[in-house]
């Protein structure tokens, strides 16, 4: 049976009001069923233990949920986000079989990294809804005051969002492809599923439309930003539980996932408000900063006390997603005890804007190695647990909301370089590399040229975060940006015996593989139906109406 992770268990216990977690030991089965299954329906939400039981086991299936033959993953936020977000885009390269089919694009209706993805980021949902009603039917008293009970339903709220939007970027066309199209988006599911009457009834649910399911996502987020507490401790939970900043961290992400600039502007001011580094948020809304060193929020101790992190999912030596799934085992290499599965793509190594100053690339952040029985490539060391596999999977950094607001700045600013935006861009990027063809301002003879310098900047700083597909997406019919196509990009064959020979810091070795069709897999345009995952067998063989449904082309 699973361990529990039990530093985020315990601050939900502590919140509940629990003098001692031998509750928590007596009551280690919980988690791994419904909370509806661990308790009757009357009595999941009874006390303020079960109430904390029950919110603990939402982070429990966002951290690691089930795979084929029932296995423990990391499915669908504990690992596997990353690593699927990875391997979807071109600045990664599948070193062996095990990401094959994300890396290629052969996915179909069976297999198995869509279909879990599909089926946890489900179930995680269900999770939230249960929560979400039980927590309806509570009376305020004692310790289960309403502050408190209205916080437990921030965060499920968050959490159910998250996962919106996980299924969004995977399963739809982006927002920007006519987002009111009938049948465009996922299933809104937001009744518990606590019986076979509710469940049949709920899988029966046609697709709503992709503007449908955003504005599900911000309401759930508009309503956590205001019950959420500002601040957690200690410092690792407020990093592993969903707080004010957070909700509104993701909230810049989805508007820039919609175009709508304004509004990553009217978020983001409440974590960056100055015109000009350093930036900090606003009263109300923590203490996060941008580290000197662009290492802080990693390593197994650096991923769970630092002050970047606004939100990462908690793994721990109790509770991790496995030899077969955690980050740490599948990115790091066989020198260190890792499994050496997803390196650096010299697509994005040898890119001119990826400097070879840049401390991104300096010892600290990669190491060249040949994996036991794999292919010699560069590897990540953001991810260094490879015992216990406790490093934290990092969701939402300070660093990403002042490159969200760095281009939303810029875009709405159109054809002049925007100072606020250049301090944002700057802040991230000077961090690691001093470069004087783009430390100033008059540097970038356009708008458009510091926004593509603000898009290079997010490849190189969350390159093994799982964020690439996400920019892939949404940036797939943005007729100036979409510098690869607008499809699924070219990416360097997985075929390759080794990989050493072509991290030269030279852009004619890319030319090289991109027009030599034994050194890469062909881009997929956006047209193509690989743009998108197929919904699972799984779900359409007991749905016949997604069934009908399904994406064009499976």
């Amino acid at each position: 049976m699973k361990a529990m992770k039990m530093n985020i268990y315990r601050s939900i216990l502590k919140t509940a009001g629990l003098a001692s977690v031998l509750v928590l030991a007596s009551c280690q089965d919980l988690l791994e069923l419904e909370p509806q299954n661990s308790f009757s329906e009357e009595s999941a939400f009874s006390s303020p233990d079960r109430v904390a039981l029950s919110v603990a086991g939402m982070y429990d299936a966002a951290q690691s949920g089930f795979y084929a033959g029932g296995a423990v993953r990391g499915y669908p936020f504990g690992a596997a986000h990353v690593e699927q977000g990875d391997n979807r885009g071109e600045d990664v390269v599948n070193t062996q079989l095990f990401y094959a089919v994300t890396y290629e694009g052969t996915y179909d209706p069976t297999t198995a990294n869509n279909d879990f993805m599909w089926q946890t980021l489900y179930a995680l949902i269900n999770r939230c809804n249960v929560v979400l009603q039980g927590l309806n039917g509570v009376t305020p008293s004692g310790t289960m005051t309403q502050p408190v009970i209205d916080g437990y339903k921030g965060e499920a709220r968050f959490l159910r969002a998250l996962a919106y939007h996980q299924l969004a970027i995977h399963f739809c066309r982006p927002y920007s492809d006519n987002p009111t199209t009938a049948l465009s988006g996922v299933p809104i599911r937001l009744t518990a599923i606590t019986s076979g009457t509710s469940a049949e009834a709920e899988l029966a649910k046609s697709r709503n439309t992709v503007a449908e399911v955003y504005t599900q996502i911000l309401s759930d987020l508009d309503y956590a930003e205001t019950v959420l507490p500002e601040t957690r401790t200690p410092l690792g939970v407020q990093i592993s539980r969903a707080t004010k900043a957070a909700a509104v961290a993701l909230k810049t992400r989805i508007y820039l996932h919609m175009g709508n600039f304004a509004m990553v502007i009217t978020e983001g001011n409440k974590l960056a408000e100055e015109a000009s580094a350093p930036f900090s948020p606003a009263a109300g809304y923590g203490t996060y900063t941008l580290p000197a060193n662009p290492y802080a929020a990693f390593s197994s101790a650096g991923s769970k006390s630092n002050s970047e992190s606004i939100f990462s999912m908690e793994n721990d030596a109790a509770d991790n997603a496995g030899v077969n799934g955690a980050l740490p085992a599948m990115y790091s290499t066989a020198a260190s005890g890792g499994r050496g599965l997803v390196g650096i793509s010299p697509l994005l190594w040898n890119e001119p804007w990826f400097l070879t100053t840049d401390v991104r690339k300096s010892a600290t952040f990669t190491v060249q190695d040949n994996p036991g029985g794999g292919k010699a490539a560069m590897y990540t060391r953001k991810y260094t647990d490879i015992t216990a596999r406790s490093d934290n999977a990092p969701i939402l950094r300070y660093a990403e909301i002042l490159l969200n607001m760095a281009e939303a700045i810029q875009r709405q600013v159109g054809a002049t370089p925007d100072a606020r935006a250049f301090a944002m861009y700057n802040a991230v990027r000077s961090r690691s590399v001093t470069d004087p063809a783009t430390d100033n301002i008059a540097d970038f003879a356009t708008g458009n040229d510091l926004i593509q310098a603000i898009l290079n900047e997010r490849r190189i700083e969350f390159v093994c975060e799982g964020l690439r597909w996400g920019d892939i997406s949404r940036l797939a019919q943005d007729a100036t940006f979409n510098t690869w196509g607008g499809g699924v990009p070219a990416k360097i064959s997985r075929n390759i015996a080794n990989y050493s020979a072509y991290y030269t810091n030279d852009p004619a070795t890319n030319t090289t593989i991109l027009t030599t069709p034994a050194l890469n897999h062909a881009a997929k345009p956006y047209a193509d139906f690989r743009f998108l995952w197929p919904i699972p067998f799984s779900e359409t063989s007991l749905n016949p109406v997604l069934a009908e449904e399904q994406n064009p082309g499976y």
